[in-house]
């Protein structure tokens, strides 16, 4: 076929100043990896191209050297549009070295670009992003002071505000699927996700760009129709890439491909600590028969575990953000893809599934939260993450139950006798008069009428009237000396202050 070339041919196609639509997830799911790899050498070898913006709806990467961190040079890149930057570090040393341009936005509003420039829409309009770092009365999604350009306005429509995210175009699109057939069809057998790559795919053809597509293997027969994730009257250039994983983790898993199903009976049991206790309180709000539930990455991802230990987990319907439906969502640096998934639909889909209010209930990790309610889960400090999806599921749930230890940094508890035993408190308090960037809103929250929580180990917090308010304390637990001496503000006592569920805290 006259589109497939080397990965080497491929990159010399990328020009100085033009902007690069990347796809990919955590853990290199579904990522270019040798493409991006080739960008990079490209670049230490000649020095071209340079200034690059960079735009992808999801982090990319594996936390070492794939994904974005393979483009991160000065002078290579100028602007990064992420949704997240977490398996990217070297990126964000980057933008925290104020060497790039850093813009951060919902992953499911950077999806959904994606659609808006295929169809040759103005731009995304919606109210993801309200009230929280995203809006332009607050940082407008600037995560450094390079970052000047404004990319998202306040509008108003029949009365209401909304924001709108004005459309760009795109010169070069990077995919990823697992085969290419005879007419450069791409297909997705070994995949873990599906994510967004159709419609990244139209909106740079679209754009007058190109779309470059790396596969493992090429066939001879043309694929079934149904097969076919991307058209290939969408790609420009094919490359192989005989090496490409499945994710950083692992060649092939096809349980995360769907291929097969796989007992969970080898999975062990979570250890009795800090963890198990706030997915097993956590656990407590899900809605009573079948549940549309979405869990975030980190300390929220123990609730799946404790489902499966429990025997409940085939009544809940998980999902994950990149298009995941059912199963067990996997933990760590391959968060977004799942084992024994009922069904993987575009990325795009699913958050319009959730902004239009489809979760029963969402759970997310916290790195802070503050006397209005507010939560930080993307910038703390000298650690710039990114919001993900987390703007999205969070203002579209019907309920939001926030998960996280209560102090961070060298703590260390267990639990004897059926009490919490506070051995070591951590260094870092993480309910603060303030938080540094707010990724949710607890006034937008209460504008909603939307229930929400906090749990951690030794105390539960609900958000009442756009106030914190402590409504449980862990057995073992002294009000005064291990709540309240360690928050930054004081919190409202409910009148029914109980001790949670002891049998929360058997082994």
């Amino acid at each position: 076929m006259a589109k497939i070339i080397s990965a080497e041919e491929a990159v010399n196609l990328i020009q100085s100043n033009q902007t690069v639509a990347i796809l990919g997830s955590g853990g290199c799911v579904c990522e270019p990896s040798l493409v991006l790899t080739k960008l990079g050498e490209r670049y230490q070898a000649e020095g071209q191209p340079q200034n690059l913006t960079l735009y992808h709806a999801n982090g990319i990467g594996d936390k070492d050297s794939l994904g974005t961190d393979a483009l991160a040079y000065e002078g290579l890149v100028k602007r990064d549009i992420a949704g997240h930057w977490g398996m990217a570090p070297k990126m964000a040393q980057l933008a925290q070295e104020e060497k790039i341009e850093a813009y951060n936005f919902p992953q499911g509003v950077l999806s959904q670009m994606y659609q808006a420039v295929a169809g040759n829409k103005p731009g995304v309009i919606t109210k993801i992003g309200l009230h929280t770092f995203i809006d332009p009365r607050v940082e407008g999604g600037r995560m450094n002071r390079s970052a000047k350009e404004d990319l998202v306005q306040v509008i108003e429509l029949n009365g209401e505000e909304w924001l709108f995210y004005p459309s760009m175009k795109f010169d070069v699109g990077l995919v990823r699927g697992t085969a290419a057939d005879c007419n450069g069809n791409i297909t997705y057998e070994e995949e873990a996700a599906i994510l967004d790559g159709m419609a990244l795919a139209q909106a740079a053809h679209n754009s007058g760009g190109i779309v470059i597509a790396q596969v493992k293997y090429l066939s001879e027969q043309k694929a079934h129709p149904k097969d076919v994730v991307i058209p290939g009257i969408y790609v420009d250039y094919i490359v192989v890439d005989p090496e490409q994983k499945q994710t950083c983790e692992r060649v092939y898993d096809p349980a995360l491909a769907g291929n097969i199903r796989i007992p969970f009976d080898h999975v062990p049991d979570m250890e009795m600590g800090p963890r198990k206790i706030v997915a097993r309180r956590a656990a407590k709000e899900l809605p009573k028969g079948e549940a549309v539930v979405n869990l975030g990455v980190g300390m929220p991802d123990g609730v799946a575990a404790v489902a499966r230990e429990e025997g409940y987990l085939d009544s809940l319907h998980f999902t994950v953000e990149q298009g995941i439906i059912g199963g067990m969502p996997m933990p760590g640096i391959i968060f977004g893809v799942s084992h024994n998934a009922d069904a993987m639909v575009d990325q795009t889909a699913q958050f319009n599934f959730y902004d239009g209010g489809g979760l029963d209930v969402c759970f997310l990790g916290m790195a802070q939260t503050d006397k209005k309610g507010n939560v930080n889960s993307s910038k703390t400090g000298r650690l710039l993450a990114g919001c993900g999806g987390a703007i999205n599921i969070s203002q579209g749930a019907k309920k939001v139950v926030f998960c996280g230890t209560f102090t961070a940094k060298g703590l260390k508890e267990s639990v004897k006798d059926g009490k919490l035993v506070i051995e070591q408190e951590g260094q870092i308090c993480k309910f603060v008069e303030e938080v540094d960037q707010i990724t949710f809103s607890g006034e937008y929250a209460k504008s909603i009428d939307q229930p929400v929580l906090y749990v951690t180990e030794r105390a539960v917090f609900e958000l009442r009237d756009g106030k914190v308010v402590l409504t449980e304390i862990a057995p073992g637990i002294d009000l005064d000396k291990d709540i309240l001496a360690h928050m930054n503000f004081e919190p409202e006592i409910s009148e029914n202050l109980s001790v949670m569920d002891e049998n929360i805290f058997n082994a």
